[in-house]
């Protein structure tokens, strides 16, 4: 498709590149006319004048023979197509390669959407193939008693928020996709404070302890926001991390930049993997069910997006078995 497009595009390109030198072209070989044509009118005028006023014959006028003013109409004619053949040429290749760069981040995004709609496609099944599965199952036994009709519906109930989940993360990262948020003075302390009243029951369940050594910082942005990138980065910190671990929060001022690091003492991520965390539907743990890794991978993909809306960056330092470090650096003005 991209490629017939591009060489559309070419086309279009090439085609207004030589009307213009044509054209151009043309308005030279007039102007180029004219001034022989005017020089000629010249000549013939001072013949006449010549001819009133001097009695004896008039001393010979240098003058332009007719053969040579057309043999250089031609000659610069002839230069003219030439000069429009090389334009044709290099303006060819010029326009294949600007159409190419027009073009590549159209292709990069509907590439990237039809990866996301593969990818959600496949998160989607997961869920829905589980659930008609089980319903048609029991549908068809005869003996289901209370009991076990109860079992199926707390199952069915946790494929149902699994779906949930899925759907409220789309809903985020097609929401952030526009790049548009209303911002304020925030404070860093506040923010961080309020992610971890959130993710201290999940905390609580495996007995990690959240130590908060945030200065209050400011910087302009979006509360909400902001609170939610730091209870996403402190639920992976919490899901990744063993029983009876620490998560530790620390900030620090740069020059216009506020730094907040999130580091626990996890399983950590291996190398390899660590360039595709902030990559949507990339889990970690590939071999570990969503039951155990808690999610689709979309959470460090929706930090990285709100991270980019307040015009800062987002990385990830680790080392498998003592733990990961996300670092998180925001501007303090605008």
């Amino acid at each position: 498709m991209f490629k017939s497009a591009r060489i559309k595009l070419t086309g279009w390109y090439l085609l207004i590149i030589m009307l213009i030198s044509i054209l151009f072209s043309l308005s030279i070989y007039s102007q180029v006319n004219s001034e022989f044509n005017r020089v000629e009118r010249l000549q013939e005028l001072r013949r006449e004048r010549d001819l009133q006023f001097v009695p004896a014959p008039p001393p010979p006028n240098p003058t332009l023979d007719a053969n040579f003013v057309q043999e250089s109409r031609n000659r610069i004619g002839i230069i003219l197509i030439f000069i429009n053949f090389g334009i044709l040429i290099i303006s060819g290749g010029a326009a294949y390669f600007l159409a190419g760069r027009t073009l590549k981040p159209i292709k990069k995004m509907v590439d990237e959407q039809n990866r996301f709609i593969t990818d959600a496609s496949h998160e989607l099944r997961t869920p829905l193939t589980s659930l008609r599965t089980e319903l048609e199952v029991n549908l068809r036994d005869n003996n289901l008693n209370l009991k076990d009709a109860k079992k199926l519906l707390e199952s069915n109930l946790e494929d149902v928020v699994s779906l949930q989940i899925l759907s409220n993360n789309l809903m985020g990262l097609s929401q952030y996709d526009n790049g548009k948020i209303n911002r304020e003075k925030v404070s860093m302390l506040e923010v961080t404070n309020e992610a971890i009243k959130k993710i201290t029951p999940m905390a609580k369940n495996k007995n990690i302890t959240i130590k908060n050594n945030t200065e209050d910082l400011k910087i302009p942005g979006n509360k909400e926001r902001l609170r939610e990138l730091f209870v996403i980065l402190l639920d992976n910190a919490v899901k990744y991390s063993g029983k009876n671990k620490k998560i530790t929060i620390t900030s620090a001022k740069n020059n216009k930049i506020v730094n907040v690091n999130v580091k626990d003492r996890g399983i950590g991520i291996s190398h390899d993997e660590l360039s595709n965390v902030f990559k949507r539907f990339y889990r970690i743990e590939k071999s570990r069910s969503k039951s155990t890794s808690g999610g689709y991978g979309l959470g460090l993909s929706i930090a990285a997006k709100i991270v980019r809306m307040h015009n800062g960056k987002i990385s990830a330092e680790s080392e498998l078995g003592k733990g990961s470090t996300f670092s998180v650096q925001l501007p303090t003005k605008v």
